[in-house]
């Protein structure tokens, strides 16, 4: 079992304690998502895999800032890469990166509309706003 369970009579009303090494990497996956590129990344990459260029073209960013931010994603066990020849394409590591990034942009939704976009019937979220977005509107 990973986790250290207590036997004691109010354990079975929390939650087991979690093992230092798992709450360390916690920590850095959620410090790997205290950047908007790389949410912004995560997001282009959820349900598809795409190239640096593509990556790039996708967040506004010159590939080289694009890779070295992938790189990070990498290290951290976010992201997969598959090399095609001279290419190099990123995924997501699994579904639970893709579920916890959608989350935490449906979260942001909620608190920032009435009706979040993500609950009306007609809304298909695709891309997250950028700043020149949200400029022009």
């Amino acid at each position: 079992m990973p986790y250290s369970l207590r036997m004691d009579a109010d354990s079975r009303s929390r939650r087991p304690v979690l093992p230092a090494d798992q709450v360390d990497l916690a920590v850095e996956v959620f410090r790997m998502l205290s950047d908007a590129t790389r949410i912004q990344l995560l997001w282009a990459l959820i349900d598809r895999e795409l190239s640096v260029n593509e990556l790039a073209d996708h967040v506004g960013k010159t590939p080289a800032s694009v890779s070295q931010h992938l790189a990070k994603l990498r290290m951290t066990r976010l992201v997969h890469t598959r090399r095609e020849g001279t290419s190099v394409f990123y995924r997501l590591e699994n579904n639970h990166i893709a579920q916890l990034v959608t989350d935490a942009v449906y979260n942001a939704d909620h608190a920032t509309a009435s009706v979040p976009d993500h609950h009306r019937p007609d809304a298909d979220i695709t891309a997250l706003p950028t700043r020149s977005d949200e400029a022009t509107s």
